[in-house]
């Protein structure tokens, strides 16, 4: 196999930030696009100019035409789809979250070993530069010893018809967006946290529609997250440390943003900003697939990181609905 044969498994909105990624890539190519009506399958891959329509995702995946999926299905979908594919021998790229339990998680990780398939969640953000030279940073101890991460991302959900606001969809502003801030968090200070708290407004949606959490370390560090639907589009992250603190201003969004930068604020002197350079956000992730499957490299985001992030997850929604401080 000389290329990665790609099919996107749903017409979500999201597969307009994959598409252009996929076809910038040097060993990858969009043959397919399903769905659960042949009449979308193929309105969608007339406008996008995909090679072949599909009116059931079985039918894509049992085809022979695809190597690897992308599934931008709703939360609840995300396991039983994931194994599917696997099952057909097809590689997955599967957005965040993962899933919404650790069974499925579980199941996921099993189905990837037993079939020999590449499985991947899709954090387009941690393939970044701006977020690798923020973890070397981290890691390598030029901030000193973290104290703090603090991160946010909110954005207006103005349609009151999104299946993010479906309950048992796995909706909810936390499982949306709230897990980038704290994907980011687990990836800077490496392990999951000892305890957590958490707040949430429900709306009438029945979901969270603000959440903010505290996670408790060991070793005396602590993590903050906010999520929202509620308001203007916003994300920030900032790692604290003994020896200055690290900005990032747009940690998880932007496409060739100019605006985009990474300042450090030592504890004496000058605050100066670390050059980073330029990435078209969704290139890293499909470049990742295709090294794990074109060249067996092991995938940049590990199945043991996913599962922390939905562990942690569910943590979080526990405190915030028990009003009290969860083990993680």
């Amino acid at each position: 196999m000389s290329k990665v044969r790609w099919g996107l498994l749903s017409t979500a909105n999201i597969n307009r930030r994959l598409i252009p990624a996929i076809r910038a890539s040097q060993r990858g190519e969009l043959v397919a696009v399903a769905s659960r009506s042949k009449a979308t399958s193929a309105a969608y891959a007339k406008k996008w100019d995909i090679p072949h329509a599909f009116g059931s995702y079985e039918g894509m995946l049992n085809s022979g035409m695809v190597d690897a999926v992308y599934i931008s299905l709703p939360n609840h979908l995300h396991a039983e789809w994931s194994i599917r594919a696997m099952q057909a021998g097809v590689h997955v790229l599967c957005e965040k979250p993962f899933a919404i339990s650790l069974e499925e998680v579980d199941a996921m990780i099993a189905a990837s070993h037993q079939y020999g398939r590449a499985l991947a969640e899709a954090f387009m953000y941690r393939h970044h530069p701006q977020t690798k030279i923020a973890g070397e940073w981290a890691h390598s101890g030029r901030l000193g010893k973290i104290c703090l991460v603090r991160s946010i991302f909110n954005f207006p959900l103005q349609n009151r018809g999104n299946v993010r606001l479906v309950p048992e969809y796995g909706g909810g502003c936390l499982w949306d967006v709230g897990v980038y801030p704290l994907s980011f968090s687990q990836y800077i200070l490496g392990r999951l946290p000892e305890w957590v708290i958490g707040a949430q407004w429900i709306g009438a949606s029945g979901v969270d529609e603000t959440f903010a959490g505290q996670m408790h370390y060991s070793g005396d560090q602590m993590a903050q997250i906010a999520s929202s639907f509620r308001s203007p589009q916003y994300t920030y992250a900032e790692i604290i440390g003994t020896e200055g603190q690290l900005i990032l201003n747009r940690p998880f969004i932007g496409l060739g943003d100019p605006e985009r930068q990474l300042m450090f604020y030592p504890v004496n002197g000058e605050a100066q900003e670390i050059p980073v350079p330029e990435q078209e956000l969704y290139v890293g992730e499909v470049e990742d697939m295709h090294a794990a499957i074109l060249d067996n490299q092991p995938c940049y985001i590990k199945l043991e990181e996913s599962r922390s992030h939905v562990q942690t997850a569910l943590a979080l929604y526990e405190a915030a609905q028990k009003g009290k401080s969860v083990s993680a």
